[in-house]
């Protein structure tokens, strides 16, 4: 059975431990979608909230939380689960992220799709 790309999309995120970040360009290369970050984003907004799913994990790759009014409170809640697993996040939704990327599921020892 094939996936579709949202399945792929979360199934990548996860896998995202604890107290580390992916942008959403390398998700989508890591699922074999390469160029398509925008997509990643639209994927991880049709969740429904609260989810499982840590797709707080996943950020711009300028290193922020993509601030918007039509994401209708979802990026002040990214910031606040970033901070809690000791991502600081400041007020403009900008964050350290080379200390925190992580380099993908082989890191885990997890084969890359």
């Amino acid at each position: 059975m094939t996936l579709s790309f949202d399945q792929r999309v979360y199934a990548l995120v996860a896998q995202i431990p604890p107290g580390r970040l992916a942008t959403y360009g390398q998700v989508a290369e890591w699922i074999g979608a390469w160029g398509c970050a925008r997509q990643v984003g639209w994927a991880l907004r049709r969740l429904p909230l609260p989810s499982d799913l840590p797709w707080h994990r996943v950020v711009n790759a300028r290193g922020c939380v993509s601030l918007s009014v039509a994401r209708e409170g979802s990026d002040w809640i990214q910031a606040e689960l970033l901070r809690q697993e000791g991502i600081p996040v400041d007020g403009e939704g900008r964050l350290p992220l080379r200390p925190f990327l992580w380099s993908g599921p082989a890191e885990e020892g997890a084969p890359r799709r």
